[in-house]
Protein backbone atom coordinates (compact mmCIF):
# COMPACT_ATOMS: atom_id res chain seq x y z
CA UNK A 1 0.00 0.00 0.00
CA UNK A 2 2.79 2.47 0.77
CA UNK A 3 4.28 1.60 -2.65
CA UNK A 4 1.35 2.38 -4.51
CA UNK A 5 0.91 5.59 -2.47
CA UNK A 6 4.66 6.71 -3.53
CA UNK A 7 3.91 5.84 -6.56
CA UNK A 8 0.55 7.85 -7.13
CA UNK A 9 2.04 10.86 -5.19
CA UNK A 10 4.06 11.33 -8.26
CA UNK A 11 2.43 10.04 -11.27
CA UNK A 12 3.57 9.26 -14.67
CA UNK A 13 4.10 12.12 -16.83
CA UNK A 14 2.68 9.66 -19.59
CA UNK A 15 -0.08 8.49 -17.80
CA UNK A 16 -1.02 12.31 -17.34
CA UNK A 17 -0.56 12.64 -20.86
CA UNK A 18 -3.12 10.21 -21.65
CA UNK A 19 -5.80 11.04 -18.81
CA UNK A 20 -5.57 14.54 -20.40
CA UNK A 21 -6.28 12.91 -24.00
CA UNK A 22 -8.57 11.35 -22.89
CA UNK A 23 -10.54 13.69 -21.33
CA UNK A 24 -10.13 16.15 -24.39
CA UNK A 25 -11.46 13.50 -26.39
CA UNK A 26 -14.26 11.58 -24.20
CA UNK A 27 -16.05 15.05 -22.59
CA UNK A 28 -14.32 17.66 -24.54
CA UNK A 29 -12.78 18.65 -20.82
CA UNK A 30 -10.45 21.84 -21.40
CA UNK A 31 -7.69 20.69 -18.59
CA UNK A 32 -6.73 24.45 -18.18
CA UNK A 33 -10.23 25.22 -16.16
CA UNK A 34 -9.58 22.82 -13.38
CA UNK A 35 -5.81 22.94 -13.10
CA UNK A 36 -2.54 20.40 -13.71
CA UNK A 37 -2.83 19.74 -10.27
CA UNK A 38 -7.02 18.55 -10.37
CA UNK A 39 -5.80 16.20 -12.56
CA UNK A 40 -3.06 14.54 -11.13
CA UNK A 41 -4.71 14.39 -8.40
CA UNK A 42 -7.39 12.52 -10.54
CA UNK A 43 -4.67 10.23 -11.88
CA UNK A 44 -3.27 9.37 -8.43
CA UNK A 45 -6.93 8.02 -7.56
CA UNK A 46 -7.23 6.20 -9.72
CA UNK A 47 -3.94 4.47 -9.96
CA UNK A 48 -4.83 3.60 -6.07
CA UNK A 49 -8.10 2.37 -6.84
CA UNK A 50 -6.73 0.07 -9.51
CA UNK A 51 -4.37 -1.49 -7.68
CA UNK A 52 -1.91 -0.74 -10.54
CA UNK A 53 1.79 -0.46 -9.42
CA UNK A 54 3.16 0.71 -12.75
CA UNK A 55 2.31 3.66 -14.71
CA UNK A 56 2.68 3.10 -17.75
CA UNK A 57 0.96 -0.19 -18.16
CA UNK A 58 -1.79 2.04 -15.83
CA UNK A 59 -1.80 4.58 -19.09
CA UNK A 60 -2.21 1.83 -21.43
CA UNK A 61 -4.92 0.80 -19.61
CA UNK A 62 -6.59 4.32 -19.43
CA UNK A 63 -7.11 4.37 -23.44
CA UNK A 64 -8.38 0.50 -23.66
CA UNK A 65 -10.37 0.32 -20.58
CA UNK A 66 -13.84 1.72 -20.34
CA UNK A 67 -14.31 1.09 -16.66
CA UNK A 68 -11.01 2.88 -15.96
CA UNK A 69 -11.73 5.58 -18.04
CA UNK A 70 -15.29 5.75 -16.74
CA UNK A 71 -13.46 6.42 -13.06
CA UNK A 72 -11.29 8.77 -14.07
CA UNK A 73 -14.04 11.27 -15.60
CA UNK A 74 -16.21 10.44 -12.18
CA UNK A 75 -12.63 11.46 -10.13
CA UNK A 76 -12.95 14.53 -12.89
CA UNK A 77 -16.75 15.45 -13.01
CA UNK A 78 -18.22 18.56 -10.68
CA UNK A 79 -21.39 16.79 -9.36
CA UNK A 80 -22.49 19.36 -7.01
CA UNK A 81 -25.59 21.13 -7.30
CA UNK A 82 -28.54 22.23 -5.14
CA UNK A 83 -32.23 22.62 -5.20
CA UNK A 84 -33.67 26.24 -7.14
CA UNK A 85 -30.36 27.51 -8.18
CA UNK A 86 -30.84 31.01 -9.10
CA UNK A 87 -34.91 31.16 -8.70
CA UNK A 88 -35.80 33.11 -11.36
CA UNK A 89 -34.73 31.15 -14.13
CA UNK A 90 -37.79 28.66 -12.80
CA UNK A 91 -40.14 31.52 -12.85
CA UNK A 92 -39.50 32.50 -15.94
CA UNK A 93 -39.56 28.51 -17.02
CA UNK A 94 -42.65 28.46 -15.64
CA UNK A 95 -44.55 31.24 -17.13
CA UNK A 96 -42.96 30.06 -20.33
CA UNK A 97 -44.68 26.14 -19.50
CA UNK A 98 -48.24 27.46 -18.45
CA UNK A 99 -48.56 30.04 -21.82
CA UNK A 100 -47.04 27.02 -24.00
CA UNK A 101 -49.63 24.23 -22.61
CA UNK A 102 -52.61 26.22 -22.12
CA UNK A 103 -53.37 26.07 -25.76
CA UNK A 104 -56.14 23.44 -25.72
CA UNK A 105 -54.58 20.02 -27.18
CA UNK A 106 -51.57 21.10 -26.65
CA UNK A 107 -48.65 18.25 -26.44
CA UNK A 108 -46.69 17.53 -23.25
CA UNK A 109 -44.12 20.29 -22.14
CA UNK A 110 -40.82 18.31 -23.18
CA UNK A 111 -37.32 19.39 -20.99
CA UNK A 112 -33.71 18.32 -21.38
CA UNK A 113 -31.89 18.58 -17.88
CA UNK A 114 -27.73 18.33 -19.41
CA UNK A 115 -25.86 17.75 -16.93
CA UNK A 116 -28.14 16.59 -14.58
CA UNK A 117 -25.64 16.18 -11.37
CA UNK A 118 -27.75 14.61 -8.45
CA UNK A 119 -30.76 14.96 -9.87
CA UNK A 120 -31.44 18.73 -7.96
CA UNK A 121 -32.08 20.57 -10.96
CA UNK A 122 -34.55 18.29 -13.26
CA UNK A 123 -36.62 17.98 -9.80
CA UNK A 124 -36.20 21.77 -8.92
CA UNK A 125 -37.85 21.83 -12.81
CA UNK A 126 -40.91 19.30 -12.12
CA UNK A 127 -41.55 20.48 -8.66
CA UNK A 128 -41.63 24.14 -10.30
CA UNK A 129 -44.52 23.26 -12.65
CA UNK A 130 -46.52 20.87 -10.27
CA UNK A 131 -46.68 24.05 -8.02
CA UNK A 132 -48.12 25.91 -10.89
CA UNK A 133 -50.68 23.31 -11.54
CA UNK A 134 -49.54 21.28 -14.53
CA UNK A 135 -50.43 17.63 -14.15
CA UNK A 136 -48.38 14.48 -14.49
CA UNK A 137 -48.14 14.26 -17.84
CA UNK A 138 -48.59 17.49 -18.66
CA UNK A 139 -44.42 17.72 -18.75
CA UNK A 140 -41.80 15.33 -19.59
CA UNK A 141 -38.39 16.13 -18.05
CA UNK A 142 -35.40 14.07 -19.45
CA UNK A 143 -32.20 14.27 -17.57
CA UNK A 144 -28.96 13.14 -18.48
CA UNK A 145 -25.54 12.96 -17.81
CA UNK A 146 -22.25 11.43 -18.06
CA UNK A 147 -21.41 10.30 -14.23
CA UNK A 148 -23.27 6.66 -13.87
CA UNK A 149 -22.11 8.27 -9.94
CA UNK A 150 -24.00 11.24 -9.98
CA UNK A 151 -27.37 9.77 -11.69
CA UNK A 152 -27.38 7.31 -9.05
CA UNK A 153 -27.84 9.40 -6.58
CA UNK A 154 -30.40 11.85 -8.36
CA UNK A 155 -32.55 7.91 -8.78
CA UNK A 156 -32.28 7.43 -4.96
CA UNK A 157 -33.38 11.14 -4.64
CA UNK A 158 -32.28 11.52 -1.09
CA UNK A 159 -30.83 14.72 0.03
CA UNK A 160 -29.17 16.41 2.93
CA UNK A 161 -29.29 19.77 4.23
CA UNK A 162 -26.73 21.29 1.84
CA UNK A 163 -28.75 20.75 -1.20
CA UNK A 164 -31.38 23.00 0.28
CA UNK A 165 -29.21 26.04 0.91
CA UNK A 166 -29.79 28.39 -1.86
CA UNK A 167 -33.96 28.01 -1.97
CA UNK A 168 -36.97 28.96 0.36
CA UNK A 169 -37.68 25.69 2.91
CA UNK A 170 -41.24 25.78 2.28
CA UNK A 171 -40.75 23.53 -1.18
CA UNK A 172 -39.26 20.82 0.89
CA UNK A 173 -42.24 20.97 3.03
CA UNK A 174 -44.48 19.93 -0.01
CA UNK A 175 -42.38 17.45 -1.59
CA UNK A 176 -39.84 15.63 0.56
CA UNK A 177 -40.50 13.49 3.54
CA UNK A 178 -37.74 13.88 6.41
CA UNK A 179 -36.15 10.35 7.77
CA UNK A 180 -33.70 11.68 10.41
CA UNK A 181 -31.68 13.96 8.34
CA UNK A 182 -32.85 12.99 5.07
CA UNK A 183 -34.95 14.96 2.83
CA UNK A 184 -36.58 11.96 0.15
CA UNK A 185 -38.83 13.04 -2.30
CA UNK A 186 -42.20 12.31 -3.08
CA UNK A 187 -43.14 9.93 -6.03
CA UNK A 188 -45.16 12.35 -7.71
CA UNK A 189 -42.11 14.39 -8.19
CA UNK A 190 -39.72 11.46 -9.38
CA UNK A 191 -42.11 9.94 -11.64
CA UNK A 192 -41.68 12.92 -13.83
CA UNK A 193 -38.22 13.17 -14.67
CA UNK A 194 -36.61 10.35 -16.55
CA UNK A 195 -32.45 9.44 -16.08
CA UNK A 196 -30.05 8.52 -18.36
CA UNK A 197 -26.58 7.92 -19.34
CA UNK A 198 -25.33 9.72 -21.81
CA UNK A 199 -22.60 11.73 -23.52
CA UNK A 200 -23.68 15.56 -24.85
CA UNK A 201 -20.43 15.37 -27.44
CA UNK A 202 -21.47 11.85 -28.99
CA UNK A 203 -23.20 12.89 -32.25
CA UNK A 204 -26.11 9.95 -31.62
CA UNK A 205 -26.94 11.97 -28.11
CA UNK A 206 -30.54 11.76 -28.02
CA UNK A 207 -31.31 10.68 -31.06
CA UNK A 208 -34.28 10.34 -32.16
CA UNK A 209 -35.80 11.89 -29.95
CA UNK A 210 -38.10 14.98 -30.45
CA UNK A 211 -36.91 18.54 -29.96
CA UNK A 212 -37.09 19.87 -26.76
CA UNK A 213 -38.92 22.91 -25.19
CA UNK A 214 -36.55 23.74 -22.55
CA UNK A 215 -33.13 22.90 -22.03
CA UNK A 216 -31.03 23.11 -19.19
CA UNK A 217 -27.60 23.09 -19.77
CA UNK A 218 -25.67 25.24 -16.86
CA UNK A 219 -21.87 25.61 -16.39
CA UNK A 220 -21.05 23.07 -18.70
CA UNK A 221 -19.61 25.11 -21.43
CA UNK A 222 -16.85 27.25 -19.28
CA UNK A 223 -14.80 23.84 -18.65
CA UNK A 224 -14.48 23.14 -22.08
CA UNK A 225 -12.47 22.97 -25.46
CA UNK A 226 -13.20 25.82 -27.60
CA UNK A 227 -13.80 22.34 -30.34
CA UNK A 228 -15.70 20.62 -27.75
CA UNK A 229 -18.19 24.33 -26.73
CA UNK A 230 -19.00 24.47 -30.27
CA UNK A 231 -20.31 20.69 -30.72
CA UNK A 232 -22.22 21.32 -27.45
CA UNK A 233 -23.45 24.35 -29.09
CA UNK A 234 -24.77 22.55 -32.20
CA UNK A 235 -26.21 19.61 -30.29
CA UNK A 236 -28.49 22.65 -28.58
CA UNK A 237 -29.22 24.06 -32.01
CA UNK A 238 -30.56 20.84 -32.96
CA UNK A 239 -32.60 19.59 -30.28
CA UNK A 240 -34.41 22.83 -29.08
CA UNK A 241 -37.57 23.82 -30.49
CA UNK A 242 -37.18 26.82 -32.86
CA UNK A 243 -39.23 29.19 -29.98
CA UNK A 244 -37.80 27.11 -27.38
CA UNK A 245 -35.99 28.41 -24.04
CA UNK A 246 -31.98 27.87 -23.01
CA UNK A 247 -31.20 27.94 -19.77
CA UNK A 248 -27.71 28.53 -19.41
CA UNK A 249 -25.11 29.24 -16.40
CA UNK A 250 -24.74 33.06 -15.17
CA UNK A 251 -20.75 32.69 -16.79
CA UNK A 252 -22.08 31.33 -19.82
CA UNK A 253 -24.01 33.32 -22.02
CA UNK A 254 -21.58 35.90 -22.80
CA UNK A 255 -19.98 32.97 -24.48
CA UNK A 256 -22.47 31.32 -26.49
CA UNK A 257 -22.16 31.76 -30.49
CA UNK A 258 -24.92 32.39 -32.35
CA UNK A 259 -28.15 34.86 -32.14
CA UNK A 260 -29.50 34.75 -29.01
CA UNK A 261 -31.51 37.08 -26.57
CA UNK A 262 -32.77 37.30 -23.17
CA UNK A 263 -36.17 35.14 -23.03
CA UNK A 264 -37.45 37.64 -20.12
CA UNK A 265 -36.39 40.78 -18.60
CA UNK A 266 -36.30 38.59 -15.24
CA UNK A 267 -33.34 36.52 -15.81
CA UNK A 268 -30.47 36.63 -18.25
CA UNK A 269 -29.63 33.25 -18.04
CA UNK A 270 -32.91 31.95 -19.85
CA UNK A 271 -32.63 32.75 -23.32
CA UNK A 272 -34.78 32.55 -26.58
CA UNK A 273 -33.60 32.60 -30.12
CA UNK A 274 -33.62 36.32 -31.71
CA UNK A 275 -35.59 37.56 -34.31
CA UNK A 276 -33.93 36.37 -38.06
CA UNK A 277 -34.36 40.51 -38.28
CA UNK A 278 -32.38 40.76 -35.26
CA UNK A 279 -29.57 38.39 -36.50
CA UNK A 280 -26.69 40.43 -36.64
CA UNK A 281 -23.57 41.38 -34.48
CA UNK A 282 -24.40 42.92 -31.39
CA UNK A 283 -22.94 46.41 -30.58
CA UNK A 284 -22.70 45.68 -26.99
CA UNK A 285 -22.36 42.64 -24.91
CA UNK A 286 -22.99 38.53 -25.69
CA UNK A 287 -26.05 36.21 -25.11
CA UNK A 288 -26.73 38.48 -21.82
CA UNK A 289 -26.88 41.85 -23.25
CA UNK A 290 -30.06 43.77 -22.70
CA UNK A 291 -32.30 44.01 -26.45
CA UNK A 292 -33.55 47.59 -25.90
CA UNK A 293 -31.99 50.69 -26.17
CA UNK A 294 -32.00 52.59 -22.44
CA UNK A 295 -34.39 55.15 -21.73
CA UNK A 296 -33.24 58.29 -20.99
CA UNK A 297 -33.42 58.66 -17.40
CA UNK A 298 -36.66 60.70 -16.32
CA UNK A 299 -35.51 61.44 -12.62
CA UNK A 300 -33.52 59.54 -10.07
CA UNK A 301 -34.75 56.75 -8.68
CA UNK A 302 -36.90 57.86 -5.15
CA UNK A 303 -34.98 57.77 -2.38
CA UNK A 304 -34.93 53.81 -0.34
CA UNK A 305 -34.31 52.80 2.98
CA UNK A 306 -31.62 50.54 1.09
CA UNK A 307 -29.44 53.26 -0.07
CA UNK A 308 -28.94 54.70 3.61
CA UNK A 309 -25.10 54.48 4.56
CA UNK A 310 -24.92 50.83 6.62
CA UNK A 311 -21.53 49.19 6.97
CA UNK A 312 -20.11 45.69 8.48
CA UNK A 313 -18.34 45.83 11.56
CA UNK A 314 -15.50 45.39 9.55
CA UNK A 315 -15.91 48.49 7.53
CA UNK A 316 -17.33 47.09 4.88
CA UNK A 317 -20.56 48.07 2.83
CA UNK A 318 -22.97 45.51 4.26
CA UNK A 319 -24.10 42.81 2.03
CA UNK A 320 -27.20 42.91 2.78
CA UNK A 321 -27.92 46.23 1.56
CA UNK A 322 -25.71 46.04 -1.20
CA UNK A 323 -27.95 42.91 -2.19
CA UNK A 324 -30.70 44.97 -1.92
CA UNK A 325 -29.50 47.70 -4.21
CA UNK A 326 -27.86 45.35 -6.60
CA UNK A 327 -31.36 43.74 -7.32
CA UNK A 328 -33.44 46.84 -8.16
CA UNK A 329 -30.84 48.40 -10.20
CA UNK A 330 -31.33 45.23 -12.11
CA UNK A 331 -34.75 45.65 -12.38
CA UNK A 332 -34.51 48.91 -13.66
CA UNK A 333 -31.61 47.98 -16.28
CA UNK A 334 -34.21 44.53 -16.89
CA UNK A 335 -36.84 47.55 -17.88
CA UNK A 336 -34.84 49.13 -20.25
CA UNK A 337 -33.62 52.46 -17.22
CA UNK A 338 -29.84 51.66 -17.51
CA UNK A 339 -29.52 55.19 -16.74
CA UNK A 340 -31.25 54.82 -13.78
CA UNK A 341 -29.76 51.96 -13.10
CA UNK A 342 -26.16 53.68 -13.07
CA UNK A 343 -27.15 56.14 -11.30
CA UNK A 344 -29.08 54.43 -7.93
CA UNK A 345 -25.19 52.04 -8.22
CA UNK A 346 -23.15 55.26 -8.14
CA UNK A 347 -25.14 57.21 -5.67
CA UNK A 348 -25.04 53.88 -3.40
CA UNK A 349 -21.02 53.40 -3.96
CA UNK A 350 -20.64 57.45 -2.79
CA UNK A 351 -23.09 56.88 0.68
CA UNK A 352 -21.71 53.27 1.62
CA UNK A 353 -18.40 52.57 -0.45
CA UNK A 354 -17.33 50.66 -3.17
CA UNK A 355 -18.66 46.60 -3.16
CA UNK A 356 -17.82 43.80 -5.97
CA UNK A 357 -21.37 43.74 -6.88
CA UNK A 358 -22.45 46.89 -7.84
CA UNK A 359 -19.44 47.25 -9.67
CA UNK A 360 -19.87 44.32 -11.48
CA UNK A 361 -23.71 45.24 -12.30
CA UNK A 362 -22.14 48.79 -13.45
CA UNK A 363 -19.56 47.19 -15.79
CA UNK A 364 -22.77 44.78 -17.39
CA UNK A 365 -24.86 47.48 -17.91
CA UNK A 366 -21.89 49.75 -19.70
CA UNK A 367 -20.98 46.44 -22.02
CA UNK A 368 -24.77 46.05 -23.18
CA UNK A 369 -24.85 49.60 -24.24
CA UNK A 370 -21.34 49.02 -25.96
CA UNK A 371 -19.16 51.24 -23.81
CA UNK A 372 -16.57 48.17 -23.97
CA UNK A 373 -13.71 50.68 -22.17
CA UNK A 374 -16.01 51.14 -18.61
CA UNK A 375 -17.31 48.20 -18.95
CA UNK A 376 -13.40 46.90 -18.51
CA UNK A 377 -12.69 49.56 -16.00
CA UNK A 378 -15.98 48.38 -13.78
CA UNK A 379 -15.38 44.66 -14.25
CA UNK A 380 -11.32 45.50 -13.34
CA UNK A 381 -12.60 46.72 -10.30
CA UNK A 382 -14.83 43.96 -9.62
CA UNK A 383 -11.96 41.76 -9.49
CA UNK A 384 -9.99 44.04 -6.94
CA UNK A 385 -12.14 43.46 -4.72
CA UNK A 386 -13.19 39.67 -5.33
CA UNK A 387 -10.14 38.49 -6.69
CA UNK A 388 -13.00 34.86 -7.57
CA UNK A 389 -15.36 36.66 -8.99
CA UNK A 390 -15.95 34.29 -11.86
CA UNK A 391 -19.02 36.56 -13.94
CA UNK A 392 -16.67 39.05 -13.99
CA UNK A 393 -13.85 36.95 -15.44
CA UNK A 394 -15.96 35.60 -18.31
CA UNK A 395 -17.21 38.61 -18.83
CA UNK A 396 -14.01 40.08 -18.96
CA UNK A 397 -13.11 37.43 -21.77
CA UNK A 398 -15.65 37.68 -23.95
CA UNK A 399 -14.14 41.80 -24.08
CA UNK A 400 -10.84 40.47 -24.40
CA UNK A 401 -11.87 38.52 -27.54
CA UNK A 402 -13.94 41.81 -28.93
CA UNK A 403 -10.53 43.81 -28.62
CA UNK A 404 -8.73 41.32 -30.68
CA UNK A 405 -6.28 39.20 -27.67
CA UNK A 406 -7.01 35.88 -27.73
CA UNK A 407 -5.09 35.06 -25.27
CA UNK A 408 -5.77 37.26 -22.67
CA UNK A 409 -9.85 36.00 -23.46
CA UNK A 410 -8.13 32.46 -22.90
CA UNK A 411 -6.89 33.37 -19.86
CA UNK A 412 -9.70 35.01 -18.05
CA UNK A 413 -12.24 32.05 -19.04
CA UNK A 414 -9.87 29.52 -17.88
CA UNK A 415 -9.82 31.79 -14.56
CA UNK A 416 -12.88 31.81 -14.40
CA UNK A 417 -13.53 27.79 -15.39
CA UNK A 418 -10.82 27.38 -12.11
CA UNK A 419 -12.89 29.48 -9.55
CA UNK A 420 -16.13 27.58 -10.65
CA UNK A 421 -14.33 24.15 -9.95
CA UNK A 422 -12.88 24.98 -6.72
CA UNK A 423 -16.37 26.34 -5.30
CA UNK A 424 -18.14 23.20 -6.06
CA UNK A 425 -20.26 24.77 -9.20
CA UNK A 426 -21.77 22.58 -11.45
Amino acid sequence: MSDIHTMASTPNAAAVRVAESLLRQWIGLDVGTIGQAALERAVNACMRASGERNADAFADRLQHDVAERDRLVEEIVVAESWFFRDPPVFDVVRRFALQRTKVPGAPPLRILCVPAAGGEEPYSVAMSLLDAGLAEGRFIVDAVDVSRVALARAVVARYVANAFRAAAPDFRDRWFRMEGPTAVLQDEVRRTVTFAWGNILDDGFAAGRPPYDVIFCRNLLIYLTPDARARVERQIDRLLTSDGVLVLGAAEPAIMRGAWMPASEHSAFALRRAPAAAREPPTGGGAAALTRRAAPPSRPPAASPVSARRHDRGGRPDATTVDAVVRQAETLANAGRRSEALLLCQQHERQSGPAAGLFFLMGMIHQSTGDDRLAETYLQKTLSLDADHEDALLALSLLALRRGDPAAAEQYRQAAARVYSRKGLS
